[in-house]
Parts: C-alpha cells; structure tokens; sequence
C-alpha cells in the first residue's frame, strides 16, 4: 500500500498475512477502510491504495529444478514477470504466446503439453511446425523479436538468427529467482 504520511512523504510497503482466512476476512477489509479514510489513525491517506495478491504454490523444489505438477498456467505467469517484471494476465484462450512486453518482445511458452502432448511433433520442443503455431498465436502484424520457452530446439543457429528468436531451455534457462 502506498499513502501520504502527514510529513508529507509516501509510504510503500509489503504486507504478508501467512493465514489466507485472516488475510481475506480481516486484513483486507481493514486495508479497505484505511484507504477510504474511515479509520480514525494518525496518517492522511490521499490518493492510497493496495494490490491485494494471493501465492501460487512455489515453482521450484530445494535443488531449483521445475515442481514437478506445476502447470502452464503457473509457469508461464513466472516466466513472464521474471521477463517483463510486471504481472501476466491470463488470456482468455491459452495460447503458446504468453504477450508482448512494453519492449515489443514477444514472450512464448512450450511447455506441459500445450499444443496437445509432449512429443517432438506435439508440442514441447521448438522445430518449424511449433513455430507455424506460435506465428499464428502472435498478434495480428507483428515483425518484433521472439523469445521462445522450452524443452528444445531443433532449428538451426542461423534459421533463430534469421526469425529474430532468442530460445531459452526449461528448465535451465527458467530463472529460481527473479
């Protein structure tokens, strides 16, 4: 939550509540009144607010390898902020392309059967066909830089070159830590 303090100055901070039930039925509300100025307390809040936000369950296991089970779903919202350092939106449809940044770099995913299996020819791996669908997925005109996340790539060093694609392994490439 951000606020004016009665110096003048502007507060920001983190708030954890460890409890889920404490956080929605007391915390919350609380952090409401406050920002709509209905609590009597010592700090003038003008213009304040808060991002209420609830942990997915971790990534990572103690040796920084992928959960095993964690979905695409979760996976491509940390690989998202991890890139764009903002938070991902979900679209509607579940495409292979996770967005494009503020930079005008296209952000994909290959991962946990998103084109239909595991296969080479299914989906996790980067080769022409899988390329054909993330072109598809992209927005409509869009010439900009690819990033492309997954098990492997079987396209050449010049043919990425010539796409304009960077390609990072999971989960080696995939960051622990932000």
């Amino acid at each position: 939550m951000e606020a004016n303090a009665l110096d003048g100055g502007s507060r920001k901070f983190i708030l954890i509540e460890r409890n889920s039930e404490t956080a929605q039925s007391i915390t919350k509300p609380r952090l409401e009144s406050v920002c709509a100025g209905k609590l009597n307390i010592n700090v003038a809040v003008e213009g304040g607010g808060f991002r209420f936000y609830r942990l997915g369950p971790p990534v990572f296991d103690e040796n920084g390898q992928i959960r095993e089970g964690i979905g695409f779903d979760t996976l491509a919202a940390h690989i998202w902020f991890s890139e764009t350092r903002i938070p991902w939106r979900r679209p509607a449809k579940r495409k292979t392309v996770l967005g494009v940044a503020e930079s005008g770099l296209a952000i994909a995913l290959l991962y946990n059967g998103i084109l239909g299996d595991r296969s080479v020819a299914g989906g996790n791996v980067l080769t022409r066909a899988t390329l054909a669908v993330i072109r598809q997925d992209c927005p409509k005109h869009f010439t900009g830089p690819l990033l492309v996340y997954g098990e492997r790539c079987t396209l050449s060093d010049a043919t990425l070159k010539r796409e304009n694609i960077t390609f990072k392994q999971t989960p080696y490439d995939v960051k622990a830590r932000a």
